[in-house]
């Protein structure tokens, strides 16, 4: 609550409990509150902003003047973008250049990915467009690949199944090195280079007497 003291205009404490903090309008004019995403416009991206969160709403104000910028009903459900499609901008930022670099690294069909879900929504995107190329910290390259293919497949965009696919796919890798581990490497018992059992017997035999060392009465007598 201390930042809000920067304000240049006098307000109450009353005033200032029912503030939320200051905000920061991403490159999708929104600004992030709790889980959820809310359009910010007429405030520019990169300012500051205040919100005020009530129970069944909130409030976006200039920081400034206090003047109400937008009104929006609190999400019900996290992950929630309230964002007219009219105010969606399809245009790529310097960030949407960044994840695309980093997809690229991972593969071609995250890589894919990626960019159908910005074509399809937008900058606000981004988002899960980061969750999925950070998925490289938890899982390997190769099953995020394989998870992003699979989902494409399926015809869907969601992030989610991406990461579903991939926890799925690590899980069956370790699981499969967990039952070789176990069973051991599996023995041949027949080959056209193993012998007969009487066959090793009859060396081992020959090898024994050729090696036997001479008893203690020949060792003398020499």
């Amino acid at each position: 609550m201390s930042k809000c003291w920067r304000f240049s205009v006098r307000v109450s404490l009353d005033w200032l409990s029912k503030c939320s903090g200051i905000c920061r309008v991403s490159s999708d004019t929104c600004v992030r509150v709790g889980n959820s995403s809310y359009a910010a416009r007429p405030a520019a991206i990169g300012s500051t902003v205040v919100v005020r969160v009530f129970s069944n709403y909130l409030e976006i104000r200039d920081v400034r003047t206090l003047q109400v910028l937008r009104t929006h009903p609190i999400a019900l459900r996290a992950g929630s973008v309230i964002l007219p499609a009219a105010e969606r901008l399809f245009n790529p930022s310097r960030e949407t250049w960044s994840i695309l670099r980093k997809a690229q690294e991972i593969g071609k069909n995250t890589h894919k990915f990626c960019e159908l879900l910005f074509k399809h929504e937008g900058r606000v995107g981004q988002r899960k467009m980061w969750g999925i190329v950070n998925l490289d910290r938890k899982y390997p390259r190769i099953f995020i690949e394989q998870a992003c293919e699979q989902v494409l497949n399926s015809g869907l965009k969601s992030y989610k199944m991406v990461r579903a696919q991939a926890d799925r796919l690590t899980l069956e890798a370790l699981s499969s090195f967990d039952r070789a581990a176990q069973m051991g490497p599996e023995l041949t018992q027949s080959h056209a280079l193993i012998r007969s059992t009487q066959e090793y017997a009859n060396l081992f035999t020959h090898s024994a007497q050729a090696h036997m060392p001479f008893n203690q009465e020949e060792n003398w007598n020499e």
